[in-house]
């Protein structure tokens, strides 16, 4: 039975009134704090042109990197503001000298920019070894264990597996990456706002993520993790104007990085993604990341059971502490059961062989229920 939370929660979202929302790994709806948060960025705009990015936009984006090391468990001079994620890994790659150590580690299930961003250095000496999901939804850490050597300069992988929920230890994985003498470069696009996470007592190396997702704050948004050890010695050659210590004296003649991870930042950020990013950060932090990472667990437990009293196959983790609330169903022509799900108004997405579900603290039971039984006459039989 719901409890009383979550009509507040819901009222929150307004296309909850109309939609079964089960797409919130691609895309959390606008909640109205965030399209409050337009309205805001819109007037300082209108009313103060260029005296807003003084009076009032420099420290939203500063605050902003508070907010994401405040999510993080990090300091707000380990962070940097990104335009997107692949952006973010672009200026992680060229900080790194790949001449004595060639060798970049990511894993065949991990999101494509994971691989990417690494084959295209491969021009400059750059080896990328794949380590390979033995059940594609999963990869065990005795494999990332045999694949770094003497001659590997990182791992690059998902904190959360984007086909399956599936939630990684990346703890272990950087003991691994360091006692042979590489670094670790964690993509937590899937992962951040989803569950309780301290990045420090994880000794990653980089973390990057974005706010579309769990964080709630839309596109345009990303922000990169240094581990403060490492900044001082990072020297990005893919950086942009922000990156200057001072990037308000204008000196076109001198690179003078700065101090903190704003070193690996770009050109002018995109305040009004900023906007939005601080209002979904702060309707997490008053939800609690622990409340929603329970509610996550029960919401798509009762989905996973239902999926497999119907006989679909799933590829997700069916113990509901070792995912998030990705669920995965296999499906020959998962386009065809998405389409039919939102002619009957409920949102979920697809990936190659798969339909992807995904509910947040917001949904119900009662939508849970709903959608399994328009997903009933969507099976197709082994």
């Amino acid at each position: 039975m719901e409890d009383t939370r979550v009509d507040r929660w819901r009222d929150e979202f307004p296309i909850t009134r109309d939609l079964i929302y089960l797409n919130n790994c691609s895309l959390t709806p606008l909640p109205k704090r965030g399209a409050a948060a337009i309205a805001e960025y819109a007037r300082t705009w209108t009313e103060l042109g260029g005296r807003a990015w003084y009076d009032h936009w420099v420290g939203v984006l500063d605050g902003l990197r508070g907010d994401f090391a405040e999510v993080l468990g990090a300091d707000r001079d380990e962070i940097a503001l990104e335009p997107s994620v692949s952006a973010s890994l672009v200026s992680i790659a060229s900080t790194f000298d790949y001449t004595k150590r060639p060798k970049v580690v990511v894993s065949d299930i991990d999101f494509p920019t994971d691989g990417h961003t690494w084959l295209a250095l491969e021009r400059q000496g750059v080896e990328v070894v794949f380590v390979h999901s033995p059940d594609r939804a999963t990869v065990p850490l005795e494999l990332f264990e045999r694949a770094v050597d003497e001659r590997t300069a990182l791992v690059c992988t998902g904190h959360v597996y984007y086909t399956s929920g599936y939630i990684q230890d990346v703890r272990a994985l950087a003991e691994i990456c360091h006692r042979k003498g590489a670094a670790l470069v964690v993509d937590a696009y899937q992962s951040v706002g989803a569950f309780p996470f301290d990045v420090h007592a994880s000794g990653v190396d980089f973390l990057v993520g974005g706010t579309l997702k769990w964080l709630m704050g839309g596109p345009g948004m990303a922000f990169a993790y240094a581990r403060r050890d490492r900044i001082d010695a990072a020297r990005p050659t893919a950086l942009g104007w922000w990156a200057m210590a001072d990037p308000f004296t204008f000196d076109v003649e001198h690179l003078s990085l700065a101090p903190s991870a704003r070193r690996f930042e770009y050109g002018t950020p995109a305040v009004a993604a900023a906007y939005t990013a601080r209002a979904g950060i702060a309707l997490l932090r008053e939800i609690g990341i622990p409340t929603v990472r329970a509610r996550h667990m029960e919401l798509s437990q009762h989905l996973v059971e239902g999926a497999l009293a119907q006989g679909w196959t799933l590829r997700c983790p069916r113990d509901a502490s070792k995912r998030t609330p990705i669920v995965t169903l296999e499906h020959p022509e998962p386009a065809r059961v998405v389409t039919a799900l939102r002619a009957s108004g409920c949102i979920v997405d697809y990936r190659p062989g798969l339909v992807r579900l995904s509910p947040h603290y917001f949904n119900t039971f009662a939508e849970i229920d709903r959608t399994l039984e328009l997903l009933a006459s969507l099976r197709v039989a082994a």
